[in-house]
């Protein structure tokens, strides 16, 4: 069985930095390709970043330049390196595996909060 758990989020003034990190365990290749998502207060869940088993990686437009994801292969972690902090970055965010089978997996989230 997949496990993922988030870490690293928090409360942060506008302009800020953040790093959120994505522990994986279980049934883990280093081919599948993990993400990020956000989810904010009365939104629908959107997609962040992927990075893939060879390390491409692949942001939304509305983070890009800001956020920068990376992944540690001896680690099965992923991190989400997070800059420039918009009180619209506010969000609870979500890790995500893929496997082969296209089945995701998704970790409990992480609160991030950008004040004003």
């Amino acid at each position: 069985q997949v496990q993922l758990v988030e870490s690293g989020g928090g409360l942060v003034q506008a302009g800020g930095h953040l790093r959120l990190s994505c522990a994986a365990t279980g049934s883990i290749l280093s081919i599948h390709p993990m993400g990020w998502y956000r989810q904010a207060p009365g939104k629908q869940r959107e997609w962040v970043a992927t990075i893939t088993g060879a390390g491409s990686t692949n942001y939304a437009d509305s983070i890009k330049g800001r956020f920068t994801a990376s992944r540690d292969y001896g680690k099965n972690t992923v991190h989400l390196q997070m800059n420039s902090l918009e009180v619209e970055d506010t969000a609870v965010y979500y890790c995500i595996l893929t496997i082969a089978s296209g089945r995701n997996y998704w970790g409990q989230g992480t609160q991030v909060t950008v004040s004003s």
